[in-house]
This record gives structure tokens, sequence and C-alpha cells, in this order.
């Protein structure tokens, strides 16, 4: 009968081992909690790879200004500009993972550096955390006001004419712009020469002259030379077209490839390893920022759509972008080394 006594103690023993155990579970969670709750207690820097006065960095001030209200501490905007993105990206990436050190980044330096720059071995999942989304803004095909071309269909039969002979600019190799261009070639079934420029003033001024034929546009980077009459938008490189431009039509409608949608969606980051109860927290008054009416309606007067992803959706996002653009990338045989 020895073993009937030893079972209610050993059933007493487990159930004190529970309880200790969840209390302990409960006393780690504790601080955990109480880091979410004090966040901020301190000024918090946001890093930014985009030049002062350029559209991501007039959103990420509005921004800032907004959750250095909610929080009641400075929130300073650090502008990183230059190399691509790799200026901000490698001097981040000392910054601790604590919520006070936030970087923007765009799409394309997070799912299309890594196949530009294989040498590099540029993983953003083992660099940072999602945390929250600024905003998204799709593209719009421009030509020079001088330019007889007055759709798509245009421009393709152009290109198709003469093979190579028609040119495209852009912000960089691997900007939007490039990769846009390289998506139409391939949908188009046509083959042209992208001419990169160093600055996006640079670019707009050579569509305006025709020293290239046309670029890939944003209305935030492209307003000065489209209101003084240089610059037209033939097209918006997306499945419908904008409130913006109410008379500009989709490329699909402009007789181009209905496939066609070029979009870069702007994007904050944290250190691998930030605390999820901080992260959310971000992402949740981040998202009450780009949500006011007033925030909205300035970002609107640009085509800025603002969404409100979550760290989980933000990274589905880039892997979707990422594996398009492996494929123009190799398909194009572009390198950046």
């Amino acid at each position: 009968m020895p073993h009937r006594l030893r079972a209610p103690c050993a059933r007493r023993a487990f159930l004190a081992q529970c309880a200790a155990a969840a209390t302990l579970a409960g006393v780690a969670l504790q601080p955990m909690a109480h880091a979410a709750d004090a966040y901020p207690s301190k000024p918090v820097t946001l890093v930014t790879s985009f030049s002062v006065g350029s559209g991501p960095d007039t959103v990420l001030r509005l921004v800032a200004d907004r959750l250095g209200k909610a929080w009641g501490q400075r929130v300073v905007v650090e502008n990183r500009p230059g190399g691509a993105g790799f200026i901000a990206i490698d001097s981040f990436k000392r910054s601790a993972p604590d919520g006070y050190s936030l970087l923007q980044l765009d799409s394309e330096q997070l799912a299309a550096l890594p196949h530009l720059y294989k040498s590099r071995q540029y993983d953003p999942d083992k660099v940072f955390d999602p945390v929250a989304t600024l905003f998204i803004t799709p593209f719009l095909v421009s030509v020079s006001a001088q330019s007889p071309w007055k759709s798509v269909s245009d421009l393709v039969a152009a290109a198709k004419a003469k093979p190579g002979q028609v040119t495209y600019g852009s912000w960089g190799i691997g900007s939007p712009g490039h990769l846009g261009g390289i998506a139409l070639e391939n949908e188009a079934n046509v083959s042209m020469q992208h001419v990169p420029y160093k600055e996006v003033g640079q670019l707009y001024a050579a569509v305006s002259t025709q020293e290239v034929n046309w670029s890939m546009a944003t209305i935030a980077s492209s307003q000065g030379p489209y209101q003084a009459g240089k610059l037209r938008y033939i097209a918006v490189a997306a499945p419908k077209r904008i409130p913006q431009m109410p008379d500009v039509p989709t490329v699909a409608e402009s007789g181009g490839p209905a496939s066609l949608d070029v979009n870069s969606f702007v994007v904050l980051l944290a250190p691998k390893g930030l605390p999820a109860t901080i992260r959310d927290k971000i992402n949740a008054d981040v998202a009450k920022v780009v949500a006011d009416p007033e925030i909205k309606k300035r970002l609107d007067t640009f085509a800025f759509q603002t969404i409100s992803w979550s760290p989980d959706e933000i990274h589905r996002q880039v892997s979707a972008k990422s594996k398009t653009y492996q494929g123009l990338i190799q398909k194009a045989n572009v390198t950046l080394e």
C-alpha cells in the first residue's frame, strides 16, 4: 500500500511547482509590461536614409512632431542619406534594440538591395525588426511636355521601333524608377536604355528637356517641373486612377501592360531584438498619427496613401517585393558591388 500514500504527496508537490512557476513567469513578465508602459522615458531618434526636404523626410518630420507631443518626449529626425541607403543602415546597426532609435527605409532598400549588393551579405531579416508603416506611393509615367507621346502605347511603339534606343531615367540603379522601368520592359517585351542620375532634380530636368525620353515619377518628387508646365504624366502605374490626378489614365487604359504596378512603401524599423511590447506600442501610436485627418490630408496632397500594417504584414509585403525584384534584377543582369 505505500504507493497509495505517495500519490497525494506527489500531486501536492506537482501543484506547488506549477504555482511557483506561474509566480515566476508573472514576475518575469512584469518588467516587460512596465517597460512598455514607461516607454519612452527619454528622447527618441528617427534615423532616415533620405535627404532633408524629400517626400519621406517631410512625412517623417510630421510624424515625429505628433509622436513627440503624444509621448511627452523629444523625437529627433537624423538624416543620413547616400550610399544607396547603406550609410544609414550601417550606422544604425550599432543601435540598441530598445525603441529609442528607429530607422526609416523604403521597400526597395529592404527588398532590392540584398539582390544588388550580394557581396555585402545584407539580410534585413537578420538585422531589423519591422515596427510600423508610414505610407505607400504609386508611380506615374512622365515625359517632357514637348514629347510627341500621349500614351504608354506611344512609348511602347517607339521602343519596339528602335530597340535599345528609347531612354528612361531614374534617381539611381536599383531605385523604384529603375526597377519600374525594367518591369515595363519585361511586360511590354521591349528593350530600352536606363540612364541613372545622382539627384531627383537632375532627373526631371533631363526629362523636361528630353535629354532622356521618360521616367517614373511621384507627385512629390516631380511637382516642380509638372506645375511649371515642363512635364506631363501619361499614365499612373497602378490598377486604379488616383484622386490627385483623376484625368491621368492607368497604364492599362493608356495602352500599356495591364499588370504593371509600380509602388514603394516606407516603414520604420528597429534593431533586431526589440521587445514585442514596445514594438506594438510604437506601431499603434504611429498608426494613430498617420490616421489623423490633418496628417492624412497633407499626405494626400502628394498621393502618399497612409497604411497601418502590423509588423508581420510588413514582413510579408517586403518578402513579396523581394521575390519580384530578385526576378527583375536577375533577368536584367544588374549588379552593384
